[in-house]
């Protein structure tokens, strides 16, 4: 099927304005459901008497339920229906989001946590596959662009709006609950939406015309074909491949600084600054507004380069380098704020590029899998970090030993990811 160069832009644009906003909406809804127990934990610590401890293992515990339907999650993607899929996800884990307003003990919060995590298992490495079916390779770091700047937009926008609901006190109920109902229930809304607005395939598109979903397909097909002509994965050889286990690794060990990090930020400014709740949730929320423009940034540049690995590398590098330059005592709040800002912006760079890595070589099973494997260590890291940090919190580490141990796991992160080899998407080429 041959379309002329416009009606092929016509077509991209067309698919991307139609499955990239929806998308981007879940991933936002999903991350700040995630992430707002660091800005309510400012007052709910207060109010429940939780340790540093009790709030990191709670924290991390969702990352241990997340684990559960990972990999699965990933093949329904493939093989069912991401729309079916992602609805039920939806609306699960925003009922159990707003729950959590109503944990009165450690245990409580514990379980509401780690239910949360496995309601959300298996959202993000079906997103990764999902875009599979509608981007070819060369734009797929752009696309995750799209997907991941819902992670620091969420947080800059939750930061502010979770400052003013954290005064608010409505039907007997404290400010801190009312931002978990809030901001949960809005994913039971969009698992509706989701119902009645994704599509599956190209091939189900009543969107695109005839001949546009028949070149879309056969352009995805014959992707497939040409890496299956270098090297065809089967989904037990992607489990024993040297480079999955690098990218595992690689994504562990920079998720356990990245994801305590975020969780941790509000927490870490509001001790540097001296400043109350809600310029420490405004001086977080800057630091998340860098980080949507290092997102913005690094899908352009790593596609436009086709370097995915190295664009991804020198970022998770430049992330440890400057919460290392951070953690240097004796600087004025101002100027450790600066460095922050720019890790934000570095830090952010790094996850479009790298979830384009496992797509660039792998057949479309082994794919699913290998980024349903990825996910778990990069889930797992954000158990252990967010645990780590609220120990070592509690046992007197001070803000500058945490920022290096967060730097050194960006660093880390950095060292392992220049070992994987890839192919670049000049050489898969039909």
């Amino acid at each position: 099927m041959t379309l002329t160069p416009e009606q092929i832009a016509a077509m991209r644009r067309k698919v991307a304005w139609r499955i990239l906003p929806l998308v981007i909406v879940l991933y936002l809804i999903a991350y700040l459901d995630r992430a707002n127990v660091g800005f309510a934990k400012l007052r709910m610590a207060r109010d429940l008497h939780f340790s540093e401890e009790v709030f990191g293992l709670g924290i991390g515990i969702f990352f241990i339920g997340y684990l559960i339907l990972e990999v699965p999650g990933a093949l329904l993607v493939e093989h069912w229906s991401a729309r079916k899929w992602f609805a039920r996800i939806l609306i699960t884990w925003g009922f159990i989001s707003a729950a959590t307003a109503f944990v009165k003990t450690p245990l409580q919060f514990n379980v509401a946590r780690f239910f949360l995590g496995v309601a959300e298992a298996g959202f993000f490495p079906g997103i990764i596959v999902y875009f599979t079916h509608w981007f070819p390779v060369q734009l797929r770091g752009r696309a995750m662009a799209g997907l991941i700047v819902a992670v620091p937009f969420s947080l800059a926008l939750g930061a502010p709006i979770s400052a003013l609901l954290l005064d608010v006190h409505w039907l007997g109920l404290l400010g801190w609950q009312w931002l978990f109902i809030l901001e949960g229930l809005p994913a039971v809304v969009m698992g509706v939406v989701t119902l009645f607005f994704l599509t599956d395939r190209p091939r189900n598109a009543k969107w695109l015309g005839g001949e546009e979903r028949a070149f879309l397909e056969e352009e995805l097909a014959g992707e497939a074909r040409a890496k299956d002509s270098i090297r065809k994965f089967s989904i037990w050889q992607a489990l024993q491949s040297k480079d999955v286990w690098l990218l595992a690794l690689s994504i562990f060990a920079a998720n356990t600084g990245g994801y305590a990090l975020g969780f941790w930020l509000p927490t870490t400014v509001k001790s540097l600054s001296g400043g109350s709740d809600r310029s420490s949730l405004i001086y977080s929320a800057i630091y998340y507004l860098c980080g949507l423009v290092g997102v913005l940034y690094a899908g352009f540049a790593s596609d436009r380069s086709g370097r995915h690995k190295w664009h991804c590398a020198g970022a998770m590098l430049a992330a440890g380098i400057l919460l290392g330059i951070s953690s240097l005592t004796g600087q004025p709040f101002w100027l450790v704020m600066m460095w922050l800002c720019f890790t934000g912006f570095a830090a952010n760079q790094w996850p479009p590029p790298f979830w384009a890595l496992p797509t660039l070589t792998l057949t479309a099973s082994a794919a699913a899998v290998s980024i349903g494997l990825i996910n778990i260590f990069a889930n797992l890291a954000g158990y252990l970090g967010n645990h780590l940090l609220g120990w070592m919190r509690h046992n007197g580490a001070t803000d500058s030993q945490c920022l290096v141990f967060l730097g050194s796991c960006y660093g880390l992160g950095a060292l392992i990811l220049s070992f994987v080899r890839t192919k670049q998407p000049a050489q898969m080429t039909l």
